[in-house]
């Protein structure tokens, strides 16, 4: 096997050090034992008290495991690894500029980048190719250049600014190019500072045609003196985004290649490893493994060598490499070798490493409290860390201050993720990203749901003639004017990276480990919830039942049959949003029998109210009556809710009597504890029951009460169903008042239709408000339609009304 063989070759110096330390520090142990058993007159006789003995025994052993790093830093120099590939850039001797430029060897591809400094040294002094490290712009610079020497017979001198890992300052390099390019000592030794000894080169250049290549510029001081250059002399500068911002200089950004660049340098190196073999470039594997390392070009080429020189196969290598990244336990060699070859990940800090890390675990962007809580550091040093990586072009910022790893870069960032953190390292992490994620969604959720725990569905329609509202929000406002929630910004802004992590199968990319600890699966369950509570009030009932299959497909519901009696309950409130009523009474009986108490009250709520609109009155009254019985006293949302559910069941009874009793009881519990949604839903119901029983005064007070509170919530569907409600009283009252009520319809309507409620009950009445007002052709059209819909939506007894007053017309009179 490749890893067998990539094994063999030794393993990684850290574990290496560990175990050498270890048994060097056990053999420090047991030699200061026995030293101690076998001269014990010896030391008696110094009479050391046991303190004394302590510190002898630690330099003891201090001693031995000092002595072990040494032995292994000895043994790694001879410790075999896998050959590197002979480098594109042969570079100067470093720090030094020489005579002659460094050449390039196998250099492939950027065919259009060099051309281009080629073509703008022809106008430009100063030209600058930046890019992020590692990703080729010393090897296009030099490549240009080499191609343009002949232009500049006075010599072509070239310096990296980093040798060594270690950047020059401004004075070396002034210093260093003062003395190779031919500056006299005792001219340079009169220059008082840096605008001295750069106008003393300046001017010895002045009438020379010199090509000066600086390569590794990392900040702007280290060459703003040097700028501009002699008037024939030419300056080319290979670095990172620092040199955007210089004056005179063309800048060209170099990205990393293209696929087919990179598979050709891949290509090309397995070549370079002696490899006879046919062209690769085609090879679908070939071009998964150079994407799997971000078409990083060093990295590509010191796969594609290794690859050559092992004689492995493309699928075989890209099979153990993906193998080994989903596999937890010790990292696989191959990662190992392509995690050492990442020179852009080596020369960040130890901080920003681990947070390059730790965001492989995500795949969606992040907030920088976000990302704080991810790497357990507070917001300050998350903060440096995050601009290290920014700097490097390791991540990428979104337009609402988030921030995720660069795409190309995941799968990289994914390896070295497995080589550096063992597992229970990035549990630990997706947990803390998981409890922070549910706070602050339980936060928000509690501004959007207000003291309610969760919106109820709509009530079921108390008279075959009249329709109830509900409780529940809509995301689109009545009035414009209303403030946007900062809880819905925060839901909408966060809404993929939520989705993911509840909803994603455990042990999936960015979704919960495979079996996370019980902590962690608490703080899920708690952000699974919160996340139906805003599905719930933006009416998202697809999405609302995804959480819940989810929550049902978990290990939790299995094990604690309160969690499945919950999703079960969730899902059944969709199921009646849905206009399934007979499937939300099958999940919600399931739900009654797996809650306790509290909860079970709740299911059985929603239960009376999927039998209502079945049209089984009695059932659904016998388990409103026992949700009652069971609420706790404590509990006054729950039990307000609860009144409502029997006020509309005692309507859809024809008794109006206790149908008010029950409503005005809703009415003020949900008033007293500020519901202002739930106490329109009872003034709602209430309107019918008043005006049956002839209260017209109070019924129209309670449908104007009902309407205000229905516009300062925002809630659409609520104020359609008031906005009907009215209508049908003014339309069938005694005396009719068939203009307003037709105002009335038609605004309802136009809000139902808005936010794709049935609309059958509402062309049924504006039909009987346009044959109240003498038009029969307008009336007939009106109750056609409403047949129609009624049937559609399930609705047979609006659908039978409709075509009865169609018949009544064609035989008789219109009825009232």
């Amino acid at each position: 096997m490749i890893t067998d063989r990539l094994r063999r070759r030794g393993r990684r110096p850290r574990q290496q050090r560990k175990w050498v330390v270890t048994a060097s520090a056990a053999l420090g142990l047991g030699v200061v034992t026995l030293a101690g058993n076998a001269l014990p007159e010896q030391i008696q006789s110094l009479h050391l008290n046991w303190p004394t003995r302590a510190v002898l025994s630690l330099v003891g052993v201090t001693f031995f495991a000092v002595a072990g790093m040494a032995i292994q830093n000895l043994l790694a120099r001879d410790d075999p690894r896998t050959p590197s590939a002979p480098p594109v850039v042969r570079s100067a001797p470093t720090g030094k500029p020489t005579g002659t430029l460094p050449y390039t060897s196998g250099f492939v591809g950027r065919t259009g980048t060099v051309g281009w400094i080629v073509d703008a040294v022809r106008t430009e002094h100063a030209v600058a190719l930046v890019g992020r490290r590692a990703v080729g712009t010393s090897a296009c610079l030099i490549e240009a250049a080499n191609r343009i020497r002949d232009r500049y017979p006075d010599g072509q001198f070239y310096l990296d600014l980093r040798p060594a890992g270690r950047g020059l300052s401004a004075r070396e390099v002034l210093a260093t190019l003062c003395r190779d390019l031919g500056v006299s000592e005792q001219a340079l030794g009169r220059a008082t500072d840096l605008d001295a000894m750069a106008a003393l080169l300046r001017a010895h250049l002045a009438e020379r045609r010199v090509l000066l290549v600086l390569d590794n510029v990392g900040a702007p001081d280290q060459v703003q003196r040097l700028l501009p250059p002699a008037p024939d002399c030419r300056l080319l500068m290979a670095g990172t985004a620092v040199l955007d911002g210089l004056d005179g200089v063309r800048v060209r950004r170099l990205g990393e290649p293209s696929l087919d660049e990179a598979t050709e340098l891949f290509t090309n190196a397995v070549r370079d490893a002696g490899s006879a073999r046919r062209d690769l470039r085609g090879d679908p594997a070939v071009r998964a493994m150079v994407e799997l390392v971000g078409r990083q070009p060093y990295v590509v080429r010191e796969l594609g060598y290794a690859m050559g020189l092992n004689g492995w196969s493309a699928p075989e290598l890209l099979a153990n490499l993906r193998r080994a990244m989903i596999l937890p336990g010790r990292p696989d060699a191959t990662l190992l070798m392509l995690a050492d070859r990442d020179r852009a990940y080596a020369v960040l800090g130890r901080g920003a490493r681990r947070l390059y890390r730790l965001l492989a675990l995500v795949r969606q962007p992040l907030s920088r409290n976000a990302i704080a809580a991810l790497a357990r550091v507070n917001r300050g040093r998350a903060d440096r860390m995050l601009d290290e990586l920014l700097r490097g072009a390791f991540v990428t910022a979104t337009a609402d201050g988030r921030y995720r790893l660069r795409p190309l870069l995941a799968g990289y960032a994914r390896l070295h993720l497995c080589c550096a953190e063992p597992s229970r390292r990035q549990v630990a992490a997706h947990g803390r990203l998981v409890r922070y994620l549910a706070r602050q969604a339980e936060r928000h959720a509690a501004g959007l749901a207000g003291p309610t725990p969760l919106p109820q569905p709509p009530a079921a329609d108390p008279d075959p003639t009249m329709e109830s509202g509900s409780g529940s929000p809509d995301p689109t406002p009545v009035s414009p004017g209303v403030p946007a929630d900062p809880g819905v910004h925060w839901f909408t802004r966060h809404q993929e990276l939520l989705r993911t992590t509840v909803c994603g199968p455990w042990g999936s990319a960015g979704a919960l480990p495979a079996d996370p600890p019980a902590r962690v699966r608490r703080w899920w369950l708690r952000l699974a919830v919160a996340l139906c509570t805003w599905y719930a009030t933006r009416a998202r009932l697809d999405d609302w039942a995804a959480v819940c299959r989810a929550v049902l497909a978990s290990p939790l519901s299995r094990e604690r049959p309160a969690v499945a009696g919950w999703a079960n309950n969730e899902l059944g409130a969709v199921y009646r949003w849905q206009g399934d009523a007979h499937q939300a009474a099958v999940v919600l009986s399931i739900a009654v029998r797996q809650r306790h108490r509290r909860g079970a009250a709740q299911s059985r709520t929603n239960l009376g109210l999927a039998l209502l609109d079945q049209h089984q009155v009695d059932a659904a009254l016998d388990q409103l009556h026992r949700a009652r019985r069971q609420r706790s006293p404590t509990d006054r949302a729950g039990q307000a809710v609860t009144e409502l559910g029997l006020g509309a069941a005692f309507l859809a009874r024809h008794d109006p009597l206790k149908a008010r009793h029950h409503l005005v009881l809703a009415a003020n519990r949900f008033d007293a504890i500020g519901d202002r949604r739930g106490y329109a839903a009872a003034l709602t119901n209430l309107v019918l029951a008043q005006w049956w029983l002839g209260e017209r005064l109070d019924a129209a007070h309670a449908w104007h009460a009902a309407l205000d509170c229905y516009e300062a919530t925002g809630d659409r569907r609520g104020y359609a169903s008031v906005l009907l409600n009215a209508g049908a009283v003014l339309v069938s009252g005694d005396p009719a008042r068939p203009e307003r009520a037709r105002e009335l319809l038609l605004e309802s309507l136009r809000l139902r239709r808005s936010t794709a409620q049935p609309v059958g009950r509402v062309l049924l009445y504006l039909g009987d408000a346009a044959a109240a007002l003498d038009d029969p052709d307008e009336a007939q059209r009106y109750w056609k339609e409403a047949a129609e819909a009624c049937l559609a939506a399930g609705d047979g007894d609006g659908s039978e009304a409709a075509r009865r007053r169609l018949r009544a017309t064609a035989t008789g009179p219109t009825p009232a």
